[in-house]
């Protein structure tokens, strides 16, 4: 038995000692981490020059070879970061990760390009792919863990996203779009306060344009009606939908939706009458007449031509002889 042990442990130590040539497809290269190489192709895709370098990213974009024009890319603006082919090999990257499906990884590389180089030739392109890659994300797509599993969809995250294509580019083509795209997400997310302020935004800024402007106020009345209707009826979120509602009419008289946005307000003055006739039953329950009355009061004031109108019209007619004699005996204390 130690015969055995003996000689294969000399075997063993005879393999260890003798030179094999063994492939390494895994590759560190500093500055650009772990890569994998076809056995056989080490560093075949390398060039000395910027120029052939690029070309090899393109080549291998055009072929499907994503795995390789990245590398090819990252060596051109790693090793040659000054060169008019820099912004090209930055810009390709982002287009190489967005065919990979790997959308936060393209829009973080279209990022680094427009921040990088501002006035390169295809910075509208870099933020039009943003903006759609954002718009997939505002339509449910799911973000993604560690860049491959898909885990969640995010409305917050997804604000963010449009927030930079606007601040990238707050007059471009996708700009307008953009920015009512942040409040469309904040109302995913139930923010409605933010809603309303990425609205009130693009109607500031985009007052040049009708279109924009109209619908950002239009949006932003419905963020407030919404809130409004969430769980309990939210009266300071009603009276802020009635006055957005009110400007977009004084505004805009001739849009399509005035009469959607006359409904609104009178269905809304309608809940708002109903939320005082109720609020005056209680005081009127708990013997404060005066209390009682100065809410029946604000009802017919909110919505005059309404059945609660008419009920607190009732009211204050039962409750004025109960008001009156406390009054005087008031007056009458020395």
């Amino acid at each position: 038995m130690k015969r055995v042990l003996f000689w294969a442990g000399c075997l063993l130590w005879l393999g260890l000692l003798t030179p094999v040539r063994v492939p390494a497809p895994l590759i560190y290269t500093p500055g650009e981490g772990w890569t994998y190489e076809p056995v056989g192709g080490e560093g075949k895709w390398r060039r000395a020059r910027a120029k052939d370098q690029l070309d090899v990213a393109r080549a291998a974009f055009e072929q499907g070879d994503y795995r390789t024009a990245i590398r090819a890319a990252r060596r051109v603006i790693r090793v040659w970061p000054l060169s008019d082919y820099a912004p090209e090999a930055q810009f390709l990257l982002g287009r190489c990760y967005e065919a990979r499906k790997q959308d936060e990884r393209a829009f973080r590389e279209y990022q680094r390009f427009i921040e990088k180089y501002p006035r390169a030739e295809q910075v509208e392109e870099a933020l039009e792919r943003q903006y759609a890659i954002a718009l997939r994300f505002l339509n449910g797509q799911w973000f993604k863990l560690w860049g491959y599993i898909p885990f969640f969809p995010s409305m917050s995250k997804t604000a963010e996203m449009l927030e930079k294509v606007v601040h990238n580019g707050p007059f471009s083509s996708v700009g307008p779009g953009a920015q009512l795209a942040v409040g469309t997400a904040r109302e995913k997310a139930r923010d409605y306060d933010l809603a309303v302020k990425a609205y009130e935004t693009a109607a500031d800024r985009y007052f040049d344009q009708p279109d924009v402007a109209a619908e950002a106020m239009y949006r932003a009345g419905m963020a407030w009606l919404k809130q409004a209707r969430t769980a309990e009826y939210d009266q300071s979120a009603a009276g802020k939908a009635i006055a957005a509602f009110t400007d977009f009419l004084s505004l805009y008289p001739n849009d399509p939706r005035a009469a959607e946005a006359r409904q609104h307000i009178s269905d809304l003055k309608r809940e708002q009458a109903r939320g005082h006739f109720e609020i005056g039953r209680f005081y009127e329950k708990n013997r404060q007449w005066a209390g009682a009355l100065i809410y029946y009061n604000e009802v017919l004031l909110l919505d005059p031509t309404s059945s609660y109108a008419d009920e607190a019209r009732r009211r204050i007619e039962l409750l004025k002889p109960r008001v009156r004699p406390r009054e005087t005996a008031r007056a009458n204390q020395p």
